[in-house]
């Protein structure tokens, strides 16, 4: 059968580099659920029309799909909305993911990225799951150089994350991703072996 690594933590904590890690040493696919929204809110795709008719017109951009700086300024920081965001883009998501996961062979190991692996259900699919921590002001830094958000913008973001204590009872492995790649890369690949031995593949 195959075999699924859960990989979470609070945005721009550093998994997309874990994730990349993870396919140099053998994992067979890496599915990051945040591509998987960004390419859910191109145009003509299943959630624009939702969406628009949840939040306005405003939060499209020109061609059409959803503008997400325009969608952030209005759920981040507004708990209500956020909910109400997540109650139509999590189901599109959870039904993306699981198709990609499918096209994992008997033998493989797939690695699934989320935010809310653990808040939304996925915990017990899992055979491993690590958990990727990370300093607040690095995370800030990160929003603020990657996505080109304003420090107001970055915070907001990081303030609407899930709790990452809940999140360890749960966890096989942490990750810190505080020190330099060097060390990141160090954990990654101690962690990886230690995960595959726990399968015995």
């Amino acid at each position: 059968m195959p075999y699924i690594l859960g990989l979470t933590g609070n945005i721009a904590s550093g998994k997309t580099t874990i994730g990349l890690m993870l396919l140099e040493l053998g994992a067979s696919v890496y599915v990051d659920a945040d591509h998987v929204v960004h390419e859910l809110y191109l145009p003509g795709r299943p959630l624009v029309t939702p969406l628009r008719a949840a939040f306005g017109p405003s939060i499209l951009d020109p061609a059409g799909g959803v503008d997400h700086r325009a969608l952030g300024a209005i759920v981040f920081g507004d708990h209500e909305q956020l909910r109400r965001l997540e109650a139509i883009v999590h189901p599109a998501v959870q039904t993306a993911l699981v198709e990609r996961l499918r096209t994992l062979g008997s033998d493989d190991i797939g690695v699934l990225d989320a935010v809310k692996l653990v808040e939304s259900g996925y915990a017990p699919l899992c055979h491993g799951l690590w958990l990727v921590i990370c300093p607040p002001d690095v995370q800030i830094e990160r929003l603020m150089r990657t996505r080109d958000l304003s420090e107001a913008e970055a915070r907001l973001r990081l303030a609407a994350q899930p709790d990452v204590a809940s999140k360890r009872a749960a966890a096989t492995a942490i990750i810190d991703n505080s020190g330099s790649l060097d060390d990141l890369r160090r954990q990654v690949t101690v962690a990886w072996a230690r995960f595959t031995a726990s399968i015995s593949r």
